[in-house]
């Protein structure tokens, strides 16, 4: 969904596009305009409205969003027909194994790559360079588009940092957290919550020494009486026959019973009562999904809680409602809580974003409807923002969360769980 690259106007021209331009007076005739351009070029068609849409391999897909992430460790992918790409570690690459990380295909021998022109042997190396990394994301199921002829799928740091971010909290509040992942590889989402608990970013959790890792470890856990399980399915082959079977051998093998359990995401989930593909539309077979896993929650006592995608309209949305929801209406209405993190330009520069509630079943919707929360992208952290931050028009909090006197009336929000 996201796409990586340097952001920088001579980079030579590697990705395939279409974008609407207006013709004539009044815009009253258009045509799509056809050609490979720059990454930094569509910073500015997107500024000008713009619509664009980028080659991959389920056709041309809309591009809803360029964001600039800032510098990052180099990795580049070398492939035998000559074609590269330069990213960060958390880069995604489809190959004959399923989605890589750049990160994880570092470690790895050669592999075979997916490209326009069929599977392609390779190779990911990790250099000595920092680069500037920008994103843009695209609205599709599938969310695959070509980097430079190369099917890729990048990780979005907002949703899977904000789970990360609750598992590690709920680990701390002395809860047992099961988490099951179809999108990134168990070694990542450990990392992640690793770097959480230990109040390290990521780079430095990857340099730090055996010994001091050990020691800030053991003060960890020392402190938590949570116990964390991680459980990585391959994309689009998991439904709830796997989730209740892994649910029962772990009750039975470990005495494992989950408090609350985290599904890296719902859409990429199988539905275990309606096979993929037979001619079902996509309301309908992520309603199912969605119902099977609701009925799990209630079978297991247990509250399970997932991410999802917005539509193309919700992605330049600062203010997105349930209708903005991707490919089925029918998962906000079977989600029994619901809310939307929100990141405009702004908030990127601040480090922070913004929680909307959708849906709440257990409460007052009115009450605390949207806040602001910062971001530690570095240590997969979100952590309470002063009170200033929190003067919103429409916010539903009560008066008294906005006297003076620093952010102390926000502890409340310690450890939050959206």
């Amino acid at each position: 969904m996201v796409l990586e690259w340097v952001d920088a106007s001579n980079i030579a021209t590697h990705i395939y596009l279409v974008f609407l331009e207006f013709v004539g007076e009044y815009n009253m005739m258009n045509q799509w305009i056809e050609r490979e351009v720059s990454i930094s070029e569509i910073k500015s068609l997107l500024a000008d409205d713009y619509e664009i849409d980028v080659s991959s391999p389920d056709g041309f897909v809309p591009v809803t969003l360029y964001v600039e992430k800032g510098s990052w460790d180099e990795y580049v992918l070398l492939l035998g027909n000559g074609k590269t790409v330069r990213c960060n570690e958390n880069h995604l690459f489809e190959t004959t194994l399923g989605w890589k990380s750049s990160l994880d295909l570092s470690l790895l021998p050669e592999h075979h790559y997916l490209t326009e022109s069929g599977y392609v042997k390779g190779r990911c190396v990790k250099t000595d360079n920092k680069i500037q990394i920008v994103d843009i994301n695209v609205d599709h199921p599938n969310h695959r588009y070509y980097t430079n002829g190369i099917s890729s799928h990048n990780t979005n740091v907002g949703k899977s940092l904000a789970m990360c971010h609750m598992a590690a909290g709920s680990l701390s509040a002395g809860y047992n957290v099961l988490y099951l992942t179809l999108e990134m590889s168990e070694e990542r989402i450990a990392e992640r919550i690793d770097a959480n608990l230990l109040n390290l970013d990521l780079d430095t959790l990857k340099k730090i020494s055996k010994a001091d890792y050990e020691r800030k470890f053991t003060a960890v856990k020392s402190r938590l009486q949570g116990k964390l399980i991680i459980k990585e399915y391959p994309t689009a082959s998991a439904s709830t026959l796997h989730f209740r079977a892994l649910l029962n051998e772990l009750q039975l093998k470990k005495n494992f019973h989950p408090d609350i359990i985290f599904v890296d995401y719902i859409n990429i989930c199988t539905s275990a009562r309606v096979k993929p593909g037979a001619n079902i539309n996509s309301y309908t077979y992520v309603k199912s999904i969605a119902e099977e896993l609701r009925g799990l929650a209630v079978e297991f006592d247990v509250p399970i809680m997932s991410a999802t995608q917005t539509t193309r309209g919700g992605f330049a949305n600062s203010d997105p409602d349930l209708t903005d929801t991707s490919e089925s209406f029918g998962l906000p209405a079977t989600a029994d809580f619901m809310v939307a993190l929100i990141v405009t330009e702004e908030l990127q520069q601040l480090n922070q974003m913004m929680v909307k509630q959708l849906k709440n079943r257990y409460g007052d919707l009115s009450l605390n409807k949207r806040f602001v929360i910062g971001v530690d992208r570095a240590k997969m952290k979100l952590y309470d923002v002063e009170a200033s931050a929190q003067q919103l028009s429409d916010s539903g909090q009560t008066e008294d969360l906005h006297e003076s006197g620093g952010g102390s009336k926000f502890n409340r929000y310690s450890g939050l769980i959206v």
